[in-house]
């Protein structure tokens, strides 16, 4: 592995870690304090929120900065929000943390797949480095969380004490330094500069490209099956008696096969193409979502969600390769910037819908809506067939 590629990928994994950890301990310090469920999900989407607003300045920013302005911001950004509610764990200052958080990680996200784009020299390279990238936010959503627990139990005088939490915010605002000290030694890629005679840029020129608006619609289709399996498998858990380390063990074992999948796809991602991939993961995804609500136990949900986590963990890369190949370089990060917006955007409003048809319909209904669409989505999937950009393309300019 390129030395700059693994750097990336531990400096990414320690801010995910910040943002991972403080999304478990945050809404957990609520409820102890007697906020309402209503209070603790409006605390979770600023985390989605923040990101969704800064996607596209951050995106253009990269452009126009390179990485290391942007990852200097998000590193003061996330380290000094998660400060706050070590020094005031109090519900107005965590709402703060969650904005900084999130913001910061979403921008730091955005420079660093943009940068690692660059760095490849073709779709080969490009496959293989987005799918190592991809193994940071896997480990970093074990490691932020679990040490953030650990702190909560067992460094304050009893469990669950607000000391606890404030260690576990002081822990998790020390992550983002460790960010800073790896990121700091990755050279700098020369900019792409501004075509001539270049229109003012508007996001609704990359939406104006076919292949553009494909990759959009897949990548959204695909990201609501990890937000639906999310909301439902706790609700169907609920109805089914299941208790809450039952469904936090097939929860856990979705994450842990996406872990796993991504180690492994370096080397499948060498000898089949991003289309396929995502294609034959559109079309398994349905057929899981197809049988998941008809499984009459909880290990039989186990392994719908294992294969599921197999299945989606192989998407991301292969999304964000295509991404890179059909957007000119000088307009990347405002391409990775939207595709971030639109996935926040998903993750705020799609868990109110899926409550709201849960409620009517119930949950396997809405299992299979979803698996529907996304088989639907299969033959849009296969078309995403990139030409490789030259570097004196003046579409979208």
């Amino acid at each position: 592995m390129n030395p700059d590629l693994a750097r990336l990928i531990a400096g990414q994994m320690f801010l995910h870690a910040c943002m991972a950890g403080a999304r478990m301990a945050t809404p957990l310090l609520a409820l102890q304090q007697g906020f309402s469920a209503v209070a603790v999900g409006a605390l979770l989407a600023l985390f989605a929120l923040a990101p969704m607003f800064l996607a596209l300045p951050a995106g253009r920013y990269s452009d126009r900065k390179g990485l290391q302005k942007i990852m200097r911001i998000s590193v003061v950004m996330s380290a000094s929000g998660v400060l706050l509610s070590a020094l005031w764990p109090i519900f107005p200052v965590m709402c703060v943390s969650a904005l900084a958080a999130g913001g910061a990680t979403g921008m730091a996200v955005i420079a660093l797949q943009r940068h690692v784009g660059r760095m490849a020299k073709n779709p080969a390279e490009l496959k293989v480095a987005f799918s190592w990238l991809s193994l940071g936010p896997a480990v970093s959503n074990f490691v932020g969380p679990v040490l953030a627990g650990l702190l909560i139990d067992f460094s304050g005088p009893e469990a669950g004490h607000v000391s606890g939490y404030q260690w576990a915010f002081f822990l998790l605002a020390v992550f983002p330094l460790f960010t800073w000290f790896w990121v700091l030694k990755v050279p700098e890629l020369p900019l792409s500069p501004d075509l001539p005679n270049a229109h003012p840029r508007r996001a609704l020129d990359l939406l104006a490209e076919p292949m553009m608006r494909r990759l959009l619609g897949v990548n959204w289709l695909l990201s609501s099956c990890w937000d639906v399996h999310t909301f439902v498998v706790p609700v169907l858990g609920h109805e089914r008696g299941y208790s809450a380390s039952v469904v936090g063990s097939i929860l856990g074992a979705f994450a842990l096969a996406a872990a796993f999948i991504r180690v492994c796809l370096p080397f499948i991602a060498r000898h089949v193409k991003e289309h396929q991939i995502i294609t034959s993961a559109m079309v398994c995804t349905a057929l899981l979502f197809a049988i998941y609500p008809l499984m009459p136990s909880a290990a039989a949900m186990g392994v719908c969600s294992v294969l599921l986590g197999l299945v989606l963990g192989t998407v991301q890369p292969m999304i964000m390769s295509t991404l890179h190949q059909i957007t000119p370089p000088h307009r990347q990060g405002e391409a990775l910037g939207l595709r971030l917006m639109s996935i926040n955007a998903s993750s705020v409003l799609m868990p109110m819908l899926f409550g709201s048809l849960g409620a009517v319909v119930g949950v396997a209904p809405l299992f299979w809506v979803v698996g529907a669409a996304v088989g639907s989505g299969a033959r849009g999937a296969w078309h995403l067939r990139p030409s490789p950009v030259p570097k004196d393309h003046d579409t979208l300019s």
